[in-house]
């Protein structure tokens, strides 16, 4: 992730670090940062990330389709590579309070299109975990 923006590769003087990064993994790695940023952390994008789910923990079950979709419009705002974006709740048999989303996409990157799918989990720090 040290190669993640700009300034950072030419810091370390590889201004074509990130053309030799899968683009799957260069996606991940953007929505590891998007999912674990809360709306109004940014200075310079204050609507960049997904919503703090302590703020909406009280009306469970119902915050699950907040929270989804505030998964899927940071996508659709901040991951231009990825269209056709569905994100949808994986009930947990073993825990029915634990919140896991399946995100279902189709990643262009190179001049392709391909399928794509993520997994989510809202770890017990408020972090959310993405594979």
């Amino acid at each position: 992730m040290a190669n993640r923006g700009l300034f950072s590769r030419l810091q370390s003087g590889d201004v074509h670090a990130s053309r030799r990064v899968d683009p799957v993994e260069e996606v991940t790695q953007h929505l590891r940062v998007l999912f674990n940023t809360r709306k109004g952390e940014s200075a310079a994008a204050p609507d960049f990330g997904i919503m703090d789910f302590n703020d909406i923990i009280h009306t469970f079950p119902a915050a699950i389709d907040r929270m989804q979709q505030s998964l899927r419009h940071a996508i659709q705002d901040y991951e231009p590579r990825l269209k056709n974006v569905a994100v949808v709740h994986v009930p947990d048999e073993t825990d029915p309070t634990s919140l896991r989303f399946e995100i279902s996409a189709n990643l262009l990157a190179r001049g392709t299109r391909r399928p794509i799918r993520f997994h989510t989990r809202l770890g017990r720090n408020n972090q959310v975990e993405l594979w």
